[in-house]
């Protein structure tokens, strides 16, 4: 048995949730109390998706989840070379409903 050290958070996950949701969207909406994300999986030629998750983060929670993506979206480019920026890869995002802003 390991000994926990004190200040550690011990997290578990479920085998549904560790499965995870793909999602190539993200529409991001916020008030003066929250951010909320909502991931949506969008296919070609389908005139409707779903939210797959929603995630809601206090203010402080989005920015410290902001950091933590640009963190590690430097190391991930250190050790694979730059990810394309989508802006310059024409992908409508109009599939029949309203256009989303990620």
């Amino acid at each position: 048995m390991q000994d926990q050290q004190p200040n550690q958070l011990n997290i578990e996950i479920s085998e549904e949730i560790a499965e995870g949701e793909y999602a190539n969207l993200a529409i991001i909406t916020h008030s003066h109390a929250e951010f909320v994300v909502d991931f949506v999986n969008v296919m070609p030629g389908t005139p409707k998706s779903k939210v797959k998750s929603r995630i809601i983060l206090t203010p402080m929670h989005a920015k410290r989840f902001m950091k933590a993506m640009i963190e590690n979206i430097e190391r991930y480019e250190a050790a694979n070379g730059t990810i394309k920026d989508l802006e310059q890869i024409e992908i409508p995002m109009s599939f029949g409903g309203p256009t989303a802003q990620a």
